[in-house]
């Protein structure tokens, strides 16, 4: 892999990880479109840690809160608002931890398939798109989500493990199927990327570990910055997005690409 490679690859991991455009879809359309060889999952371990650096830069305070509530028991009603937080975050997390333990170690089942990607693409770009046009923005905030609407989210994220699904995608399609405001959606979907996000960066690092695979060091400190900086960039963008405008236009991109992908084919 080269630097160019690594840097444009750590672009697209930035900025698609927490879009609803899949994240995992794109690092595989990106190499087939260049004809470069698809990239080591040990490399998209990294650019997942490097956009897991970020979004914990950006919820800092949210983060802070809930770690502090967890470890610092109190009877004081905002510290208990963040520890139910973390717990339902904890909890929805289980879900998909089981899912991609029983696909990727157990059954060792790899869906890096263009065809998979596309349809997945379609499909879960039409139901945000038609769950987003029956939102109703609504006040409300991560700490009010409940356990129930927590579960029933973490449930759908476990769709998440067939490429092109979009992590970010299902999890707010879900939130704002469950009731949420936008940018609320937005935002616990955010929170529940991390321990997601970092169980599967660390899982990909245990090829490295054991020397299964070897990552040049230039290439995965350029993909590495790059993904860290387009994430951060990313996030803070779309959650001013969602303060103005809806999720349609990003499902229709979706549908968009997912239809050109099956032309080509």
């Amino acid at each position: 892999m080269t630097v160019t490679q690594a840097i444009i690859l750590g672009l697209v991991q930035g900025i698609t990880e927490f879009l609803p455009i899949s994240s995992s879809g794109f690092l595989i359309l990106v190499p087939k479109v260049f004809g470069w060889e698809v990239q080591s999952l040990a490399f998209d371990a990294f650019l997942h840690i490097a956009t897991l650096v970020a979004i914990v830069t950006i919820l800092w305070s949210e983060v802070r809160a809930m770690t502090i509530a967890l470890l610092i028991p109190s009877k004081d009603e905002v510290a208990m608002a963040w520890r139910q937080l973390a717990i339902w975050i904890a909890l929805a997390t289980i879900p998909v931890l089981l899912v991609g333990f029983l696909f990727q170690v157990v059954f060792r089942i790899e869906f890096r398939s263009v065809e998979i990607v596309a349809w997945s693409f379609i499909v879960w770009g039409s139901v945000l798109y038609f769950v987003d046009r029956r939102t109703k923005e609504t006040k409300d905030r991560p700490q009010g989500v409940g356990l129930k609407r927590a579960i029933l989210i973490g449930l759908a994220q476990m769709i998440a493990i067939i490429p092109g699904t979009s992590r970010s995608g299902i999890t707010m399609t879900a939130g704002l199927a469950t009731g949420l405001s936008r940018e609320t959606a937005a935002r616990f979907s955010f929170l529940l990327s991390i321990p997601t996000i970092a169980a599967a960066g660390f899982f990909g690092l245990g090829s490295v570990v054991r020397g299964d695979e070897t990552i040049a060091f230039l290439p995965l400190t350029a993909g590495f910055a790059v993904a860290m900086i387009s994430a951060f960039i990313t996030v803070r963008f779309l959650l001013q997005f969602l303060k103005r405008y809806s999720f349609s236009k990003l499902a229709i991109f979706r549908v968009f690409v997912g239809v050109v992908i099956l032309l080509l084919l």
